[in-house]
């Protein structure tokens, strides 16, 4: 944390501020004109302007905080509801002009139209269980979360994450665990599982808990890994769902389970989306440059009474959400890629309407 706080957030601000010259932001700034202005590709000019920007974005970020600190009596009262609503309209307002920079430079399209809150979850708390695929969706889920339904989100993220300075200040202010991987996991430190419940259990009427099950971005290698993990432990029935869902892996079910049970009356909502499967390594964005895409969000909600009990049921219940999640890529893909599978053996999709 020392290194994180003392070293890189300061260096952060002053290769924003001091160490750049204004020559250096004037190119940041004509690139990000030409790569707008210009067709083709010009991947260089989007690359320049992007990463000047989230350089920008992230010392503002610092320098904002840095003043809620010092308002907050050096910290004193920094984690007290009132600080922790204006660190949320930071990220809000942060977000929103992240994405309007995207959209206008990476020529990017979010729809979010098919993924409403308020039509089925209004005063109550909310568990949303998104799948993980792309660079930047957590950061797409979080924005409409604060300034679409006006949702405080807690949110669970690997502890890498907090090698972004902005992001290490700011979700430290707010509810948030950054789960690390049981072999780097300090001795004694809760696992994943625990620390969501905790979280959950303090979810309010207009909070929401974001999870991402997967744990980390779908890929091929990683979803063989997980199905090969599942025959291992003999759930031979669970590794074979799995293997008929192409495009999502399997998702883990003790996070999602235990914030069931540490919050009942919460809803739950199933978030898919499409249009960042192909951007998985650094390598596929630079040759996805410029983006151009429609990326889209899907939310099915289920109330509490159309949750099974039992952790066996609602392990089968969190598998049918995600085949139906499947098969809403399936028919959602910016591009066919594979023939649609018959997929054989499948049950009844999850229970309760189609609300959202």
């Amino acid at each position: 944390m020392w290194v994180r706080r003392c070293v890189i957030a300061p260096a952060i601000v002053l290769l924003a501020f001091v160490w750049l010259p204004m020559t250096a932001w004037l190119v940041v700034v004509v690139a990000g004109v030409v790569a707008w202005a210009l067709p083709g590709r010009v991947r260089i000019l989007r690359v320049i302007f992007m990463a000047g920007l989230y350089l920008l974005w992230d010392a503002l970020a610092l320098v904002w905080m840095l003043g809620l600190w010092v308002i907050s009596g050096f910290g004193w009262k920094v984690n007290s509801p009132w600080f922790q609503r204006q660190h949320y309209a930071l990220a809000g307002t942060m977000l929103r002009s992240l994405f309007r920079a995207a959209k206008w430079t990476l020529r990017l399209d979010i729809d979010t139209e098919q993924w409403d809150v308020d039509a089925v979850a209004v005063g109550r708390p909310l568990i949303v269980v998104s799948r993980h695929a792309g660079p930047g969706d957590s950061f797409i889920i979080v924005e409409s979360l604060i300034n679409r339904f006006q949702r405080e989100p807690a949110i669970v993220l690997k502890d890498t994450l907090q090698w972004d300075p902005a992001v290490d200040v700011l979700l430290n202010r707010v509810p948030t665990r950054f789960v690390a991987p049981r072999r780097s996991r300090k001795r004694g430190a809760p696992g994943g599982a625990l620390s969501i419940a905790s979280m959950a259990s303090e979810l309010e009427a207009e909070d929401a808990l974001l999870i991402f099950p997967e744990g980390a971005n779908a890929t091929p290698g990683r979803r063989a890994k997980r199905i090969a993990q599942l025959r291992a432990a003999g759930r031979e029935a669970l590794a074979e769902r799995a293997e008929s869902m192409p495009h999502v892996m399997p998702p883990h079910p003790g996070g999602v389970l235990a914030a069931i049970e540490a919050c009942p009356e919460a809803a739950v909502m199933v978030v898919a989306h499409t249009g960042l499967e192909r951007l998985s390594t650094v390598a596929d964005v630079w040759r996805e440059l410029p983006v151009d895409k429609k990326i889209t969000l899907k939310g099915w909600t289920a109330l509490p009474e159309e949750i099974p009990a039992g952790r066996d049921a609602r392990e089968a219940w969190l598998y049918d959400w995600w085949e139906r999640v499947d098969d809403w890529i399936d028919d959602h893909q910016p591009e066919p890629l594979e023939p649609r599978r018959v997929r054989a053996g499948r049950g009844t999709h999850a229970g309760g309407g189609e609300h959202g």
